[in-house]
């Protein structure tokens, strides 16, 4: 869903030349080596769309970049109304009813961000879900959903809406201090009553996870990923899933502390039933209260940040009826600190390092950053489509306006509008406030203000001037 436009008329298809970014790559790490891409442009390409609907989707994507306020189709129209051609109508139809793959266009966006910023090396991927709230009756896929930020142990939150399931990308830019979790890929839990009013057979959102990580890794035969989720992805299906793609995926995620460990079964001896596990071992809490000599290391925290912990490790078999075993590493983490709770964690690759399997984990904290920022500078839960295709294309490509709006941050024209992001004490590095930002003050002047009868009377307009009415249509929120 990225995108290359032209002053002349509405969203062709060319690119723009951009000098390349002259800060220094970061270092590889959990998020593999950063390298900008040499044709510093980026394209949208619709597979499948016809050219009237692929300007459209254009127009609707650079308004939806522009606008501040509420993502319905309505106020994306109001931003640049002398560009709209045609009935607003049609507007509606390209998202509703035009033919179009939403999946073929999350493959071109996964396959130039992962070609020109993550050309070799592990690709660490981070999943997770989150809720979109949707008012309306007749809203399709919408279900009660448990809200995971303000529930507690004795208090359940109830939320109505979309829950997404959503796959991330991990890149570190030079300018930022910390990964960025940009999205490619998304799908849509329904609730099991949705499922059974129309005969599908359910799916949980760790099944689904499955399905989009199979999807990577068809598009990318020659790549090796990494994968990280929470609890809710460190099930023994998603285990068994990565254990069978071994080659080329492992799975970190959260282990449980009275998880049962086996051994590998005993050789057939050739009477009765074959063992499908072996002796059963000591659980981790167990483990842990007996080992007195920890390791010590000091691994990549939440926020960009380092920790000195220490930690207890183990490999054996997890184990799930009907399931068969799946070999793991476990590992407790103590914070020397003292200011985070113990932790365990596990992998599907018994040979990853307890340092690695910690920085990989604890970078998964930067996919709630990416649903925090699409919420306050996307307008993620303000749109208002309520039939399956609207649905099911608008927040999909919301979260992939999200990673389109980092890679032109990375690649804008030398001499481009910048500045105007949001400050606070403390702040040291560029956030995703200050890429919109600047993206749309860059938008703003070098296309929008360039065009039709704009240009004439915004050339005549003192620079200060300029600059003020620059600042003020492209805030950060």
């Amino acid at each position: 869903m990225s995108s290359s436009w032209t002053r002349k008329g509405a969203f062709r298809a060319v690119s723009w030349q951009v000098n390349p970014p002259t800060m220094t790559p970061a270092p590889g790490g959990p998020c593999g080596q950063y390298n900008p891409p040499d044709p510093a442009c980026v394209l949208l390409h619709c597979p499948g769309a016809s050219s009237a609907t692929f300007a459209r989707l254009q127009l609707l994507a650079v308004a939806c970049i522009l606008t501040t306020g509420r993502r319905t189709l309505a106020n994306l129209l109001r931003i640049v109304p002398q560009l709209t051609q045609g009935s607003s109508t049609s507007y509606y139809r390209a998202l509703s009813q035009t033919h179009w793959s939403s999946l073929q266009l999350a493959c071109a966006l996964a396959r130039f961000l992962i070609r020109h910023l993550l050309p070799t090396g592990l690709i660490t991927l981070v999943g997770d879900d989150t809720v979109d709230g949707h008012k309306g009756k007749n809203v399709y896929g919408k279900a009660r959903h448990r809200d995971p930020v303000r529930s507690t142990k004795s208090h359940t939150a109830w939320r109505y809406g979309h829950q997404w399931v959503v796959l991330c990308v991990l890149v570190r830019f030079p300018f930022a201090s910390r990964p960025w979790a940009l999205p490619v890929l998304v799908a849509l839990y329904r609730s099991k009553e949705h499922n059974r009013q129309r005969q599908r057979p359910h799916r949980t959102p760790a099944q689904l996870m499955c399905r989009l990580l199979r999807l990577l890794l068809g598009w990318f035969p020659d790549r090796q990923f990494r994968f990280v989720g929470d609890a809710g992805y460190g099930t023994h299906e998603v285990a068994r899933f990565a254990h069978r793609h071994r080659a080329r995926l492992t799975l970190v995620s959260k282990f449980h502390p009275d998880a049962n460990r086996y051994d590998p079964p005993p050789a057939y001896s050739g009477k009765g039933r074959p063992r499908v596990k072996g002796r059963r071992r000591a659980k981790p809490k167990a483990v842990v209260a007996r080992t007195h000599g920890r390791q010590r290391w000091q691994v990549g925290w939440y926020g960009g940040g380092t920790r000195r912990v220490e930690t207890v490790t183990g490999t054996r078999h997890g184990h799930k009826a009907g399931r068969g075993l799946v070999p793991v590493r476990w590992v407790f983490v103590h914070d020397r600190d003292g200011t985070h709770r113990d932790e365990y964690f596990f992998t599907t690759d018994p040979d990853l390092e307890p340092e690695a399997l910690i920085s990989s984990y604890t970078a998964r904290w930067n996919i709630e950053t990416t649903f925090q920022e699409m919420r306050a500078y996307l307008g993620l839960e303000t749109t208002r489509g309520w039939c399956a295709q609207t649905v099911l294309r608008a927040a999909p490509c919301l979260f992939g306006l999200y990673t389109v709006v980092a890679l032109l941050y990375e690649q804008l024209p030398a001499g481009a509008p910048s500045g105007g992001g949001v400050d606070w004490v403390g702040k040291e590095a560029v956030t995703f406030s200050d890429a919109i930002t600047a993206v749309r003050r860059w938008l703003w002047a070098d296309w929008v203000l360039e065009q039709g009868d704009h240009a004439p009377a915004f050339a005549k307009l003192a620079e200060p001037l300029r600059e003020v009415l620059r600042y003020a249509l492209a805030p950060a929120a």
